[in-house]
């Protein structure tokens, strides 16, 4: 076989990448997991609130949405090895300083510099990277480099869980800090080779062309992109984030509600990856709407039922639907945005869903704080879910009339 035809997109080098990817990621978003496992550790240990020991989760997602954008960028400029490699060692560094921490603020700075930015390293750019050596079946490639957060969110908690258990919550983050630098370290030699000049040259072209036909420049797609998936987001975190304390109000219990919020990530799995094939059929903007229809769908739901077996089905609804969506974002971009400039584009529209999760967590308890009820912050959810499909419509109404006089 030819020397192009082994790195092509979607050739078998291209699956393997895709592979090395979801473990890389896997490895890398510990980050965003390690703390709500440690969280009562913690508060034991520096004699801190409740609001106190929640303090380092607020920071490692602050440092968390800037490396998106900031490893995103350098990507873009020198190849994913480098963010890699970075990230490797900030997470190292931050994972053991976090560990050797004899106060409350210096565990959160931690949190905040290192391991935040180095989590970051295992998100966007990988989606990115990605993203380059797919074409056919590009929807499915950016939703597996995805995945990798969520498959962290089930092995990372159980083995943290272990650890703090048998050794001790400091114990425990110096492992995680030397774990992650002798897995991604070694890995981060793979990802040397970059896609062809040829391969960039075509999709450049092809992303010029189809936003010639949706007549938007790249600054204004990316400020609808940002604000779509920041509005999606708040909607997405009324369950999400809450779903456990609305199961003990209504008087099920927190195990009820941890149950749920298992099926919830589990299934959103499997809709992150059905996403994918869907994505590579009908396109990235109209698996996006149509996701985001089904979530505002399964809000709906969740204002008329409250038992605990419909519950549980409405959660699992919800999950089934969500999981796709963050990823969809990434496909848009690559459909219509300057693929050179893939990672910093798509670190801007992940931070703004990472900080649409924060501002509708907090928002929502907020609310409930206000009406002593979630009924008011299921609506607001739905409204702000509202709002994302109504962008996210416009722009497929758009693109279409344009794409069908080209046609003619």
């Amino acid at each position: 076989m030819p020397q192009d035809a082994r790195y092509a997109p979607d050739s078998p080098y291209a699956w393997l990448r895709l592979a090395v990817t979801l473990l890389v990621g896997s490895v890398a978003c510990v980050g965003t997991w390690s703390v709500v496992v440690v969280l009562p550790s913690v508060q034991a240990e520096f004699g801190t609130l409740r609001a106190g020991a929640s303090l380092p989760y607020t920071c490692v997602m602050i440092g968390f949405g800037v490396g998106n954008i900031v490893m995103g960028r350098i990507a873009d400029r020198f190849g994913i090895v480098v963010p890699i490699v970075m990230g490797a060692l900030m997470l190292c560094i931050g994972y053991v300083l976090a560990g050797l921490s004899q106060s409350l603020w210096q565990f959160a700075l931690a949190h905040l510099v290192f391991v935040g930015f180095g989590t970051g390293a295992g998100f966007a750019p990988l989606i990115a990277d990605l993203s380059h050596w797919f074409r056919r079946h590009r929807g499915l490639a950016v939703v597996f480099g995805a995945s990798g957060s969520y498959l962290a969110g089930v092995i990372w908690p159980q083995l943290i869980t272990w650890g703090v258990a048998q050794h001790g919550w400091r114990i425990t983050h110096i492992g995680i800090g030397l774990a992650a630098l002798a897995v991604m370290l070694p890995l981060a030699w793979f990802f040397r080779r970059r896609p062809s000049a040829e391969s960039m040259a075509a999709a450049e072209a092809s992303s010029a062309g189809a936003r010639g036909d949706l007549g938007l420049s790249p600054p204004q797609l990316q400020t609808l992109l940002a604000v779509a998936g920041f509005c999606c987001c708040v909607a997405m975190a009324m369950p999400q984030v809450h779903i456990v304390a609305y199961c003990a109000d209504l008087g099920y219990g927190v195990a009820r509600g941890a149950d749920m919020l298992s099926l919830m990530l589990l299934l959103g799995i499997v809709s992150r990856i059905g996403s994918g094939f869907v994505s590579d059929r009908i396109g990235g903007a109209a698996t996006l709407a149509l996701g985001s229809l089904m979530q505002g769908m399964a809000l709906f739901l969740y204002l008329w039922f409250d038992g605990l077996t419909s519950l549980y089905i409405v959660t699992g609804i919800f999950g089934l639907f969500q999981g796709g969506i963050v990823p969809m974002y990434a496909v848009i971009i690559r459909e219509y945005l300057p693929p050179r400039e893939a990672g910093v584009r798509i670190g801007i529209v992940m931070s703004a869903t990472i900080l649409g999760m924060a501002f509708g967590g907090y928002v929502s308890g907020w609310i409930f704080d206000l009406f002593a009820s979630y009924r008011i912050a299921f609506l607001n959810g739905l409204a702000w879910n509202l709002a994302n499909l109504g962008i996210v419509c416009w722009l497929m109404l758009r693109a279409r009339p344009r794409q069908g006089l080209a046609m003619a």
